[in-house]
């Protein structure tokens, strides 16, 4: 996406445009009350620099780490020599190293190499999805499979398994990995039934594991869900979390 510096529609220029209204923000919270005029002197008008209870380190510090984790979510590594040279030209006031149109060529061509929001929605799951199967997968209660499904029994049973074939009857409630509910049978109170191979290799694979009556949580990777491509309310990418309880089990026959 080409997007406007001006209009600063981009996230990262958003991003930094909410960083700069918060870090305002907090100065005029910190800026310490002025005293009243004594009565006899109404011209009397204070001198104190407001910005003197600002701790600039902790600012100076969290708007370069703003600044810079925008530019790295975005795919850009800045030259850090330039960047600071750059810094410090504005701040003594000084002239630019650069002509106003090598500037606009330069940053021309950073517009058109910008990500588009798509772009970053896809890396932003894949990053998130992988962090939290990273994470997931040391926890002692959960066992990960070669295909990098991840499961946890949450109810144990030992009632029949299905076949990949069989018409299975269950329960589920899905959300992304930031918590986010996508899709349940248990708030609509309704549960599901279909065929188990006819649904992403996840689930199927997942299923396969449990027997009747029991009630299993599995986080699915992007690869074993939606993928690319991604499905209604699930994005591209997205690592799926789900708690499934099998009720029931029946051959294909019994659709018929």
């Amino acid at each position: 996406m080409a997007g406007s510096l001006g209009s600063a529609m981009h996230p990262w220029f958003a991003s930094l445009l909410i960083a700069s209204t918060t870090v305002s923000f907090a100065c005029a919270q910190e800026k310490p009350a002025t005293p009243p005029a004594p009565a006899a002197d109404k011209t009397a008008t204070s001198t104190e620099d407001p910005m003197a209870t600002v701790p600039r380190d902790k600012v100076s510090y969290n708007m370069g780490r703003t600044t810079a984790k925008n530019m790295v979510d975005v795919g850009f590594k800045p030259d850090i020599n330039a960047y600071m040279e750059g810094v410090k030209s504005a701040l003594e006031g000084a002239a630019p190293k650069f002509t106003e149109e090598e500037m606009a060529e330069a940053v021309k061509k950073f517009k058109a190499a910008l990500p588009s929001d798509a772009q970053l929605k896809r890396t932003k799951a894949i990053k998130s999805g992988k962090e939290y199967l990273a994470t997931n997968g040391k926890r002692k209660e959960v066992t990960t499979t070669a295909s990098g499904l991840q499961y946890e029994v949450l109810k144990a049973a030992d009632g029949p398994k299905p076949q990949a074939t069989d018409i299975v009857k269950v329960h589920y409630h899905g959300t992304l990995v930031d918590g986010t509910v996508f899709d349940s049978s248990v708030d609509r109170k309704a549960p599901i039934s279909f065929r188990l191979d006819g649904v992403i290799p996840g689930w199927t694979e997942g299923v396969l594991l449990m027997n009747k009556g029991s009630k299993y949580k599995f986080v699915i990777p992007n690869k074993l869900a939606y993928g690319d491509q991604g499905q209604g309310a699930v994005g591209p990418n997205e690592t799926l979390i789900f708690e499934v309880e099998l009720l029931d089990i029946n051959p294909p026959e019994a659709a018929k």
